[in-house]
């Protein structure tokens, strides 16, 4: 049996392999795409790495600045008419040497008030952490409050700077110091 061959098409020829310009076949193309491929995922899971720790420390800081304006509100809003309620949640956020020494004194605290017709209502102006840690933190905070008593029966405005110590105690960040500065 003869084989026809078609003389028009030309002569049969061998595959073209197409090189690159050192005269070598794709490889080093492939290996070169490939490099790109595990250092752009590289950069990309550092990246997401890098945004949840921001994300992670920005709530962090959230959750101490939170604690650290709401005991400060606590502690400089109370009213005679419903104290016990007022001094519970001063009492809720503090532990440790502040609630100890706060706990010593509500008697006092009781007593003062009551027979003053105290009523104080607090306002956090700014709060700014000091310094901070995973379990432990120190915020200062500027404070007003509007205080109402027999002294001053149309109020009368006063200006506090805070600072706060707070540690984190079953989840949640306590204020265990609280003291008045300069």
């Amino acid at each position: 049996m003869a084989m026809a061959v078609d003389r028009a098409a030309g002569p049969l020829t061998e595959p073209t392999v197409v090189t690159g310009p050192s005269g070598r076949t794709g490889r080093p193309a492939r290996w070169s795409l490939a490099l790109v491929v595990v250092l752009s995922a590289t950069a990309v899971g550092l990246l997401g790495w890098q945004v949840r720790a921001a994300q992670a420390v920005s709530a962090r800081h959230e959750a101490i600045l939170s604690a650290a304006r709401q005991e400060a509100v606590n502690f400089t809003t109370l009213d005679y008419r419903s104290l016990d309620g007022g001094l519970t949640q001063v009492m809720a956020g503090a532990t440790g040497t502040f609630r100890t020494d706060f706990q010593a004194k509500l008697g006092q605290l009781k007593s003062l008030i009551t027979t003053n017709k105290a009523v104080s209502q607090g306002r956090v102006l700014e709060a700014g952490i000091v310094s901070d840690g995973p379990t432990s933190a120190q915020v200062a905070l500027a404070v007003d409050s509007t205080v109402h008593n027999s002294a001053y029966p149309n109020g009368t405005q006063r200006h506090y700077r805070i600072e706060v110590d707070l540690v984190r105690v079953g989840g949640r960040w306590l204020t265990s110091n609280l003291q008045f500065v300069g």
